[in-house]
């Protein structure tokens, strides 16, 4: 795929990105599973997502750590392996308390491992965007996104059959706790930036710095609106998409998780690794531009499903497309993110930022996509898709001299 990614600062990120993909499903789609076999009523299940609620406001806590060091392995990395630990006792300790009689010490570990895990995030986006080098920034995130999704794999769909066929809950939630505690050995093995920013000197300058060091930039709203219309047509076509290829187009949940799984998944690796290749040859500008009409115009491929509906052969072609248009937009989308924070305050810039780019899809395409398929139908809500992709790429052609210095100028 190319040398890129044999670089000392970005191969290691695929075992670091597997360590913050592992903890997510343990305290939300795995944990539900756990439950309902054990019987937990339906409110009780629904009271513990909340415990999401710590990736959402991670931000709160992100200046903390960007003014306070752990007094080992370096200012990131002392705080990866501080919460890979934790989260590795903590996950086996879960698997020590069974939902029929420790429900709410269960419960409250599950928090305890969500703000872990949020924290982790934190940290490892932090140094993600402090040691690469910036034509390497799109081969890291390519590999932060194979990690997380293949960490996805193991702590949801593996684990569930572990559970269910040969360990039981407890002793699966063990394994992967173990499995969390042995991921922290590449921490050690991860190099150190090159260039070591200084810390805010308080707490208030880490609150407060990292806003007005972004703001005084020439067009940093722009830059604001550019986060959030980017992925904006992938989060509305992947808003109901699984609800279309089973309700709308008719297939059946086997075929479509099957596909979504195996094309989905197996696309979605290969376009960030290509992402990750192809941003180091063209540029960031080039890339974001070329990623981003194919992630817009992939978004046909559901429109023709909606006039064929009875081939699973195109069904799964579009699937895996769209999938590679997308791995291909994300890869250069976090290059570009990463660019836009500053060294010092990485950890709370690239927080703020994530948080706002999930604007679109948590809470524009997610409530909006049914009235809109309702309004459109399904064919003209695809149609749709496309469309509201493209608000966002003539803001960024708009942006072009500022995102060439930004290229340009690399790391800050």
């Amino acid at each position: 795929m190319g040398l890129i990614y044999r670089s000392p600062r970005v191969w290691p990120l695929l075992f670091l990105g597997f360590g913050s993909g592992l903890p997510l499903a343990l305290t939300s789609n795995t944990l539900q599973a756990w439950l309902t076999v054990e019987q937990v009523s339906l409110t009780k299940i629904g009271f513990l997502t909340l415990a999401g609620s710590a990736y959402t406001l991670k931000f709160l806590w992100a200046p903390f750590l960007d003014r306070f060091q752990i007094p080992f392995l370096g200012r990131r990395r002392g705080w990866i392996l501080l919460t890979q630990l934790l989260l590795g006792v903590s996950i086996f300790a879960m698997g020590w308390f069974p939902p029929s009689e420790f429900l709410w010490v269960l419960a409250l570990l599950a928090m305890w491992v969500a703000f872990l895990s949020a924290t982790q995030d934190v940290a490892f986006d932090a140094y993600s965007t402090d040691v690469l080098r910036p034509r390497e920034r799109a081969a890291g995130a390519a590999v932060r996104v194979m990690g997380y999704r293949l960490a996805m794999i193991v702590s949801s769909g593996l684990a569930l059959v572990l559970a269910e066929r040969y360990l039981g809950w407890s002793a699966t939630y063990m394994l992967l706790g173990a499995l969390m505690l042995g991921v922290a050995v590449f921490t050690f093995l991860a190099p150190e930036p090159e260039h070591v920013a200084v810390a805010p000197k308080t707490l208030k300058e880490a609150v407060v710095e990292p806003l007005f060091d972004f703001f005084q930039r020439p067009g940093a709203w722009a830059f604001l609106w550019l986060i959030v219309l980017y992925k904006m047509g992938d989060a509305f076509a992947g808003a109901l998409s699984t609800t279309f290829l089973i309700r709308g187009a008719g297939f059946s949940v086997a075929q479509v998780g099957a596909i979504n799984n195996i094309f989905g998944l197996g696309a979605t690796i290969v376009g960030a690794l290509m992402g990750g290749v192809l941003l180091a040859r063209l540029g960031l500008y080039r890339a974001l531009m070329g990623f981003g009409l194919l992630q817009a115009f992939s978004n046909f491929g559901y429109w023709l499903v909606t006039v064929w509906p009875d081939s699973w052969q195109l069904m799964a072609a579009v699937v895996a497309i769209e999938n590679l248009c997308g791995g291909l937009g994300t890869a250069a989308f976090v290059a570009f993110v990463m660019a836009l924070c500053t060294q010092a305050y990485s950890a709370t810039q690239f927080a703020l930022l994530s948080a706002l780019s999930a604007i679109g899809r948590t809470y524009v395409a997610g409530p909006a996509s049914p009235f809109l398929v309702g309004w459109f139908d399904w064919s003209g809500f695809f149609l749709f898709t496309v469309a509201i992709a493209l608000p966002g790429l003539v803001l960024l052609r708009m942006k072009k001299q500022d995102i060439l210095k930004l290229n340009a100028n690399g790391a800050n």
